[in-house]
């Protein structure tokens, strides 16, 4: 059999998309999976034993037509769906797949052969990508994966060695995300890493080059900014899933470093301000969330905005800084 599993959202998304990946190739041990990513899947994937074949695909830059002509020299018996896009549901269509399961949220769902309800009512994202699964008659609980995985080469397991670092030694700090509402407040990241350092913590700041001006801004305000190593566009992909792996601790807006947390089972503290819990985005284990309920602003959206809506941007202004570092103390010390 000949399966094909779509997961062209963001970075988060795709390592929560991993446990289907591995589950299906428990409940088809004979098959061959073929995964649909953005360009990143390449570092995510890496090494991944339930993946056969990669295929990456970037709307922007890739024709959609083309991959979808790709798709039917293949000749795919089953395709398999997470991502909840208009361009999932037709291209998939398209390619003469017979059999294709996806959510009856996604655009285009009536497109699907099978379609399985998606709702953000707490319910995981990694135990909701696995309900696509019940609609296969080989489907058993007992088979399914309910962790993230990334794999690691041995040398990657050694490359923080370059930055002098070592094992469970240092605390990561991410501070960025591609929508500035859902950033935690710079002061309240200076103030934490300020206080970690007093401690005789070693913070280290992770983060891809588009954060670099928004951690730039952060250590300006730090007094003791020789204590920090900025790291902030100067990793790979992968060398930073080595960096969370080996942290003692991580502490992140709620963006794709939390995910990666959980796939290495690191300690996790995921700040939460224009997004809840209820999506389904939450530390899948071995962390916690810091958030201010009460308001009756949130949720604003499910992936926040690059200004708050009532320009006051309450949920992340109201989290102080001793908020978070009681939360980290919780799961770490």
């Amino acid at each position: 059999m000949k399966i094909l599993v779509w997961q062209t959202a963001f970075l988060g998304d795709l390592i929560l998309t991993t446990p289907l990946l591995h589950s299906i190739k428990n409940i088809f041990p004979n098959s061959t999976l073929t995964v649909i990513s953005k360009p990143f899947g390449k570092d995510v994937l890496k090494n991944n034993p339930y993946v056969d074949t990669l295929i990456t695909f970037d709307k922007k830059q890739n024709s959609t037509w083309q991959l979808i002509k790709q798709l039917r020299k293949e000749k795919y018996d089953v395709a398999i769906s997470p991502h909840r896009s208009h361009r999932a549901s037709y291209s998939l269509f398209l390619s003469k797949i017979p059999f294709r399961v996806g959510f009856d949220k996604a655009g285009f769902s009536f497109l699907y052969t099978k379609t399985v309800p998606h709702k953000f009512d707490g319910t995981h994202e990694i135990d909701r990508n696995l309900l696509l699964l019940t609609v296969f008659p080989q489907y058993k609980k007992n088979k399914l994966h309910t962790t993230p995985e990334i794999f690691l080469t041995e040398e990657e397991e050694k490359s923080f060695n370059k930055f002098n670092l070592e094992k469970k030694d240092y605390i990561l700090i991410a501070p960025g995300s591609k929508w500035s509402t859902k950033r935690w407040t710079k002061e309240g990241f200076a103030s934490v890493i300020e206080q970690l350092t007093e401690k005789g913590e070693k913070p280290v700041i992770i983060g891809g080059k588009e954060d670099q001006q928004y951690v730039s801004e952060i250590i300006s305000i730090l007094k003791n900014k020789n204590k920090v190593l900025n790291l902030t566009g100067k990793t790979t992909l992968r060398e930073s899933f080595t960096l969370v792996k080996y942290a003692k601790g991580l502490i992140s807006n709620d963006s794709a470093p939390v995910h990666m947390a959980v796939a290495f089972n690191t300690p996790v503290v995921d700040i939460y301000g224009p997004t809840v819990t209820d999506y389904g985005f939450y530390p899948y284990r071995n962390g916690t969330v810091v958030e201010i309920k009460e308001l009756e602003c949130r949720p604003c959206g499910l992936h926040g905005h690059n200004q708050c809506p009532i320009r006051t941007h309450e949920c992340m202004k109201k989290i102080s800084p001793e908020m978070v570092l009681q939360a980290y103390n919780k799961i770490v010390l």
